[in-house]
């Protein structure tokens, strides 16, 4: 949010908000002992190729005239005074002053910000980790056993479908996902279901929810969940 009233263009911002969530040197470290290196391997390099048909698709838009202006009104309130102190004044010639803790004036707007911004992203986060541990304590895991199970044609699609709104956790679907690999799933759906989980778990779509306008929401939800299918349906075809 900061970037986007900063001026950032939405494109490097959609690629970030896309690929970040799915791969960091943990989850590498924890994929590879439980799904194995190749299987991990190929999640990663999936990673980056989502992040960059993300950005790409997004800049293309923009091009077309579509997603403008993709920031809510409250999250431009909250975030505006963190950059130059105007929401629309875009990229400035003005040289940075990092220093900011030596002036008062920055210094208070410093920790302004910081508690407006704050408490915008707490409140809501809060409310998205509450749904998320429910999601987790009442939908049995054997659902997602039978649902996903096997190697019917409309598994993968059902797995990536499944995974955008009832997303468990990054690390607590490793094993579940290596479980359902033991039971017959084909990987290809084990990917999709990681993939496109990963990208809107509860978190963090709702922080994005909260942050951007609802088309530019429908838009990051429709990327998560082409990029997790075509990389699940590429990665099924080559093993």
């Amino acid at each position: 949010a900061g970037l986007l009233a900063a001026g950032v263009p939405l494109a490097p911002v959609m690629a970030f908000w896309v690929s970040s969530p799915l791969m960091d040197p943990e989850m590498f470290i924890l994929s590879s002992a439980s799904l194995g290196l190749s299987f991990t391997t190929a999640k990663a390099i999936a990673t980056i190729g989502i992040g960059l048909m993300a950005g790409f698709a997004t800049h293309a838009a923009m091009a077309g005239g579509f997603l403008e202006n993709p920031l809510r009104g409250a999250a431009l309130t909250a975030c505006g005074s963190s950059g130059c102190g105007d929401i629309s004044c875009g990229p400035t010639e003005q040289k940075i002053q990092w220093r900011f803790w030596t002036d008062t004036g920055r210094r208070k707007q410093f920790a302004d910000a910081s508690l407006e911004t704050g408490w915008f992203l707490t409140k809501w986060l809060v409310f998205a980790f509450i749904i998320e541990s429910l999601m987790t304590a009442y939908v049995p895991a054997d659902i997602i056993v039978d649902w996903l199970g096997g190697d019917r044609w409309w598994t993968i699609p059902a797995a990536v479908v499944t995974s955008v709104p009832a997303y468990l956790n990054g690390y607590a679907a490793i094993p579940l996902m290596a479980r359902l690999i033991d039971m017959g799933m084909m990987p290809g759906a084990a990917m999709g279901f990681l993939l496109g989980g990963g990208i809107t778990s509860v978190p963090a779509a709702i922080a994005v929810f909260v942050l951007v306008r609802r088309a530019v929401f429908i838009w990051y939800l429709v990327l998560a969940a082409t990029g997790a299918m075509t990389a699940a349906m590429i990665f099924q075809a080559t093993i």
